[in-house]
């Protein structure tokens, strides 16, 4: 089993310039290169399922199965609420000091370094819902049913658009589903890699 630290996470914090999506796919495929790995089963959270569509989306044999918890990386719905106060940032950044608008930005954004904030704003602004029908992986996707960070729409978009897919939800569990109910999806997972 190999587990990579990504630039900018884990014990691979530093970054020498802000990462595209597509520079840490290059990253993860260099580590695959170095360690030998050769079209792995890949189980992804989050922010490495955005990786690992992109990947299996420009190369249908970098992976093998695909196990995607929690994928990020698809354009979110947009809502009034979303609209009004992405206009009123948008305003406001033009008359008061960028350290006054802390409110517009997520928890998450605030607690990076510069160079990953750099990094952050690419990599939310590339959706890859269109990328979706190129994926030919067999591909599971498990999602918890109260995950607010990538919602149940995004799982439903995101099976209806992978051919080779099947969508679990898992109930009483939220964007960290594995942790929440970590036999449950320890069970689904394993079946899946050995089927």
């Amino acid at each position: 089993m190999f587990i990579p630290d990504l630039k900018g996470f884990g014990e691979n914090a530093s970054m020498e310039y802000p990462y595209s999506l597509s520079d840490y796919l290059d990253s993860v495929k260099e580590y695959m290169y170095k360690s030998g790995i050769k079209t792995p089963h890949v189980i992804a959270h989050s922010f490495g399922a955005r990786i690992v569509i992109k990947g299996a989306s420009e190369d249908e044999n970098l992976f093998d199965k695909l196990v995607l918890t929690g994928a990020a990386g698809l354009k979110p719905k947009t809502t009034v609420k979303k609209t009004v106060k992405k206009a009123v940032f948008f305003l406001a950044k033009k008359f008061v000091p960028r350290e006054k608008l802390k409110c517009f930005y997520s928890s998450d954004y605030l607690s990076l370094s510069p160079v990953m904030k750099e990094s952050f704003i690419k990599i939310v602004n590339e959706h890859l819902d269109d990328r979706l029908y190129l994926i030919k992986n067999r591909t599971l996707l498990v999602f918890g049913e109260n995950d607010l960070e990538t919602p149940l729409y995004m799982a439903k978009k995101l099976n209806a658009g992978i051919k080779s897919s099947s969508l679990i939800v898992v109930k009483d569990a939220g964007h960290f589903c594995f942790i929440d109910k970590s036999a449950k999806f320890n069970v689904e997972v394993r079946e899946f890699l050995l089927s």
